[in-house]
């Protein structure tokens, strides 16, 4: 195996599924937003305020060249990574790419209760959550669907689900690599 990269709307599950996946498939775990956080010494957050978007997608950019050096790896990206520079085309070229497919309704149940560590939704009220991520995500769409795979991870609300839905994962993986 080469690289899985996990892409998708943030909360729709890839840091969650990657984990469990890596584990699953005995592979290093990377999650680029952790992995930015650990090289800056600050949040995400921190750095968009910092540095702009532009300037965090340049980051961005070079540290996601910097985790693809690792072999067996499942690489969990932002869920913008995609769709900044060549990141869709090097990831493509580079191994795996999962689009973990969910829904705007889902996404918003899951992101009401982390707004405050997501710049790009921190403080917006239900509403207007809504509209932005139904709104961004019909925008990322098109890129979200250059993956290799697709892949729906609209189900994660139970520790059985979660599981069964990385064994799913795998089996779609191993599917993918038979091709």
């Amino acid at each position: 195996m080469k690289k899985i990269y996990l892409i998708g709307y943030m909360g729709a599950g890839k840091t969650t599924l990657g984990r469990l996946l890596a584990a699953e498939m005995g592979v290093s775990f990377i999650d680029l937003d952790d992995y930015i956080e650990a090289c800056y010494s600050t949040t995400v957050g921190m750095l968009f305020n910092e540095k702009g978007e532009a300037g965090f997608r340049e980051i961005e950019r070079d540290l996601l060249r910097e985790v693809s050096r690792n072999d067996n790896a499942v690489i969990s990206t932002g869920g913008g990574a995609p769709l900044f520079y060549d990141n869709m085309e090097y990831m493509n070229r580079e191994g795996l790419t999962v689009y973990l497919k969910v829904s705007p309704e889902e996404l918003v149940a899951r992101l009401k209760t982390e707004q405050e560590k997501r710049p790009l939704i921190r403080g917006k009220s239900e509403a207007e959550l809504t509209t932005f991520v139904s709104e961004t995500l019909k925008k990322r769409e098109e890129t979200y669907a250059l993956s290799k795979l697709s892949f729906c991870a609209e189900n994660l609300d139970s520790e059985k689900e979660i599981q069964q839905t990385v064994t799913n994962l795998i089996n779609s993986c191993k599917r993918y690599g038979k091709d």
